[in-house]
């Protein structure tokens, strides 16, 4: 028999991958997306097939808002494993829509486990929650499964709402449940408005054109960055163990927002220039202006260091990674730079 899994977020970055990863496990994958007036399957458009097609690759219309769609879902698709990789997911976005991001983040989770409760499935479903480093938010580094969190934002907060609640089910009702806590991971695919995906995309095109403009927020920021095709790996080793435990997925390394602007030009043959301090710092390319400081990418709380350690996931789940973070701008480069020249 093939093992079903269910995943909430497949038309996302990480959800993409973990699908894409499943399939070749031979797995029976159900995706679910919301339904909006644009398709939004980009990502997985090389598996999703005309649905007359026989494949083991099925989507649905749901909503982490929405209790009966996911009960209906659940019930529907009688899934091994439940994979909750969605989310309002961009912290800055959080703060601006701070309601909605709790009930898609905090409420969504436990709209997922109460379903598995009350359609009889604690015994028969294995469920992932995807956590956050950003949960640690202004806690000292490096932080592990044992670190106080101190989340800085309603993005932050909420998933670890989501966190807790997982928690407490898997205590109350014996759900095999886990929260993997990712640290930051990043690829080709991620995101227009994440901040790795926006330093590519832009520097990429001044490369090619000569034209162009690069506005970032807290070039100082340090956070620790993977690729999200090593990260879901871990997810799925997670929901192949005994017990459910919560594991931290990291590099263990950190860089500076401003270092992975460097890594990205070098990628480019760009030698950056940088000159004055603060908010008026500012990068050059052959004597003209490409990289600015904007305030409004300031968070009104920052978290200033991200540093995992995961060595409980290493002995553990065997988890290792195969991608560093120069492997993993060059990659960015390159497909970035393919896409331009496509076009």
């Amino acid at each position: 028999m093939k093992k079903i899994a269910l995943i909430f977020g497949i038309t996302g970055q990480d959800g993409a991958y973990l699908a894409k990863f499943l399939l070749k496990k031979k797995y029976i994958v159900h995706g679910v997306k919301r339904k909006s007036s644009s398709l939004n399957t980009s990502r997985i458009d090389d598996i999703y097939l005309d649905p007359h097609q026989k494949t083991n690759f099925y989507m649905h219309y749901g909503d982490l808002t929405d209790s009966f769609s996911i009960f209906r879902i659940i019930q529907k698709t009688k899934p091994n494993e439940i994979y909750n990789l969605g989310a309002q997911s961009h912290v800055g976005v959080s703060f601006e829509v701070p309601e909605y991001t709790a009930n898609v983040d905090a409420l969504g989770a436990l709209r997922i486990l109460d379903a598995i409760m009350t359609l009889g499935l604690s015994k028969k479903v294995k469920f992932y929650q995807a956590g956050t480093s950003e949960m640690f938010g202004a806690s000292k580094p490096p932080q592990n499964e044992r670190t106080n969190f101190y989340p800085r934002s309603p993005y932050g907060a909420a998933k670890l709402y989501a966190h807790w609640i997982t928690v407490n089910y898997r205590e109350a009702y014996n759900i095999f449940a886990c929260n993997g806590i990712l640290f930051n991971h990043e690829s080709p695919i991620r995101g227009e408005t994440f901040v790795t995906k926006k330093i590519v995309t832009a520097l990429c095109k001044i490369a090619q054109t000569a034209s162009g403009h690069l506005y970032l927020g807290n070039l100082y920021a340090k956070r620790d960055w993977g690729h999200a095709k090593d990260y879901v790996v871990a997810m799925w080793k997670m929901l192949q163990q005994k017990k459910p435990k919560d594991y931290v997925i990291s590099s263990g390394k950190q860089y500076s927002v401003k270092y992975f602007v460097h890594l990205v030009s070098a990628e480019l043959g760009m030698k950056i220039i940088w000159k004055g301090k603060g908010m008026n710092e500012k990068g050059y390319l052959n004597n003209k202006e490409i990289i600015s400081i904007d305030k409004k990418y300031f968070r009104p709380t920052e978290v200033d260091s991200l540093l995992g350690n995961s060595s409980k996931a290493k002995k553990e789940l065997k988890w290792k990674q195969t991608y560093d973070i120069f492997k993993l701008a060059k990659e960015m480069v390159s497909e970035e730079m393919k896409k331009l020249n496509d076009r």
